[in-house]
């Protein structure tokens, strides 16, 4: 890995830790406040939330500032909002809190991989994306479980306080080592945002969140499905996210390579069919424990491997605003993740038990492949232009 790239790995440890740590705390956190667990899951959806609006929000406010001043103003916000949410007294203020702290994450992800991008060597840029969201994947591994543990033995305040004290972390890892760059602000912000009267744009917008929503389906309540399900002990769940985590891992390395040698848009429609299969797969197979581990590792493997073919897609297709298409990218993602929270609670909710919520995600994943096939004829059809051009 670039060693430059190494405090945009950090922060994707940090934001990777306080999104994913979630999952395995809900049922926690249920017992603490005395709610349901899918009640308890709006959390969830109130961080994802908290994405959409600050990504592009805080991405056009700071648009006139170099991309390393962006990074360090939006760390500060993630360390302060998640230390607000380590100290929530019920479920309506955790509500809140998670709100807020989602906020910086989009606009993150998004600098990042522009910076990412103008830091990497030609013909690299995908993988370079990808070192940046290593950092992510690298939470899954063993920090999410770690805040799993600590959530299970201890109490889930220490989860959420320990993703402070790594923003904070990556906060000066940032102002230390991370390059300075100067501001990339070629036009108005009026112009910018005209990126989103461009159908590519909604296109790519409409695979993040519904395609990628298939995972959170399935991913949001997976601590009950593999302890009322496939019938492993509480005391495993820790593990499994470390499981979870080690597929995130391998997935962001082959999505990284896979979009540097085909087309983007093309290792999207491969990856969404694929998870697609595996969530399918999962529902009628929870019950073996030994099928549903290896799901497991495949459906996160998958999710990871997205990552980088998607950011770089909307990069492409951003031109004169990459910064803003990259962020709006993070939003849509976690659009997903609060239409994947939500929607794969509805049937828990109804009854029909935990395995439900991964049959929601198969028609969320076609759905986004079907978008994808879409794009791909779109982009044949009108290939991207720089948006300072269209306003002049």
């Amino acid at each position: 890995m670039n060693k430059n790239l190494l405090p945009l790995a950090l922060g994707g440890l940090a934001i990777g830790t306080t999104e994913f740590v979630m999952m395995g705390l809900l049922p926690s956190i249920a017992h603490d406040f005395r709610v349901s667990i899918p009640a308890a899951g709006y959390a969830i959806s109130a961080y994802a939330l908290g994405v959409v609006i600050g990504a592009p929000l805080l991405t056009t406010l700071g648009r006139q500032l170099p991309p390393k001043r962006i990074l360090v103003l939006l760390m500060v916000l993630f360390t302060v909002f998640n230390a607000f949410s380590a100290f929530a007294p019920n479920n309506a203020v955790l509500f809140v809190a998670r709100l807020l702290a989602g906020l910086p994450h989009g606009a993150f992800f998004g600098v990042g991989s522009v910076v990412a991008s103008r830091l990497a060597a030609p013909g690299k840029q995908a993988q370079a994306i990808s070192n940046m969201f290593a950092g992510l994947t690298v939470a899954n591994l063993l920090t999410v479980p770690l805040g799993t543990y600590l959530g299970q033995h201890y109490s889930w305040r220490l989860a959420l306080g320990g993703t402070a004290g790594a923003g904070l972390l990556t906060l000066l890892a940032i102002h230390y080592f991370l390059p300075a760059l100067p501001a990339q602000n070629t036009g108005s912000a009026a112009s910018e945002l005209l990126l989103f009267r461009r159908r590519a744009t909604w296109l790519i917008m409409l695979i993040t969140a519904i395609g990628t929503g298939g995972l959170f389906c399935w991913v949001s309540y997976i601590a009950p499905l593999m302890t009322e399900v496939s019938r492993f002990p509480a005391t495993y769940v820790p593990y499994i996210m470390m499981l979870v985590g080690l597929g995130m891992v391998v997935g962001n390395v082959v999505g990284g390579k896979l979009a540097d040698r085909m087309k983007p848009v093309t290792a999207c429609l491969l990856l969404l069919l694929a998870m697609a299969a595996t969530l399918l797969v999962i529902f009628f197979s929870s019950g073996n424990q030994i099928a549903s581990l290896v799901l497991t590792f495949l459906a996160s493997s998958w999710s990871l491997a997205l990552a980088a073919p998607i950011q770089i897609l909307m990069i492409q297709s951003s031109k004169g605003a990459e910064m803003l298409g990259a962020s709006v990218t993070q939003a849509a993602f976690n659009m997903g993740n609060a239409l994947g929270a939500f929607w794969g609670g509805l049937p828990i909710a109804m009854g029909y038990g935990y395995t439900s919520p991964s049959l929601v995600g198969v028609g969320m994943a076609l759905a986004g492949s079907g978008f994808a096939y879409v794009l791909a004829r779109t982009m044949r059809q009108q290939p991207a232009e720089p948006l300072l051009e269209v306003v002049a």
